[in-house]
């Protein structure tokens, strides 16, 4: 893990040069049972990617808490463009995040869920391979059987609406296997249906100091709410000129 420098800037007072143990404390302050985190990235005008990939904006500061984040959840959801696009492997946090996890009494590593309509994954993946627990694919009613079959010697496979995936149904399978903290990293189109079906209890936003212009994508996409979802600023750290948000949906 990352040793990257992070203040604290909000709550007050600020705190500088903050432990792992800080962090975690942080971002688990207030998480309720069945609880939907998501975790992105943008530049300060707002691309959610560099060069098609979110990982080209990260830096050394959002890689720490993004791997905390991790060391505090259940399940890592993500669909399945993303994972192709970012080269997803196996789901496994570090030696630290493993021993931490143990003594809060969770798995060594998280479960990790991927969303996929059309099942176009490769079941010889190492995502599935090296996995050290077994993973979840969240489908479709639409899906193809064969491909759901193949799938379901390597992973749990569960259709969790019929046409799209339904976010809320997704939450209430999740929850059902005892995996209720769950933790969103993308993509854009998985982020807007959790939106729209008012499914989002958090969102974990690292700001990169960049200006990227282009054509690049938000950090979400898709079909809008009916209305706007209303969130709290629950802390802001900082590194250098990266700052780290966390907003909590208002009550």
């Amino acid at each position: 893990m990352t040793e990257a420098a992070i203040d604290v800037i909000l709550p007050l007072p600020a705190e500088e040069g903050i432990s792992d143990a800080r962090i975690a404390e942080l971002y688990g302050a207030g998480v309720e049972p069945n609880w939907v985190r998501m975790n992105f990235v943008s530049s300060v005008d707002g691309a959610a990617t560099r060069q098609g990939l979110s990982g080209g904006l990260s830096d050394d500061a959002d890689h720490r808490v993004f791997d905390i984040l991790r060391r505090l959840c259940d399940v890592v959801l993500v669909g399945a463009g993303t994972v192709r696009a970012e080269g997803y492997g196996a789901m496994r946090v570090d030696e630290v995040s493993q021993r931490a996890r143990r003594s809060a009494g969770m798995t060594a590593h998280p479960v990790f869920a991927i969303v996929s309509a059309s099942l176009d994954l490769d079941t010889a993946s190492p995502i599935f391979r090296d996995a050290p627990e077994r993973p979840i694919v969240v489908t479709t009613g639409l899906s193809r059987a064969d491909a759901r079959e193949a799938l379901s010697e390597v992973a749990d496979v569960v259709v969790c609406g019929e046409e799209r995936v339904e976010p809320r149904r997704l939450v209430e399978t999740l929850v059902a296997r005892g995996l209720t903290r769950i933790h969103g990293e993308g993509g854009p189109h998985l982020f807007g249906d959790f939106i729209a079906a008012g499914a989002v209890d958090e969102l974990c936003l690292t700001v990169g100091p960049t200006l990227e212009g282009g054509v690049a994508s938000r950090i979400s996409a898709g079909a809008a709410p009916i209305l706007p979802v209303g969130m709290r600023l629950a802390h802001v750290l900082r590194a250098g000129d990266t700052l780290l948000l966390r907003y909590v949906r208002r009550a």
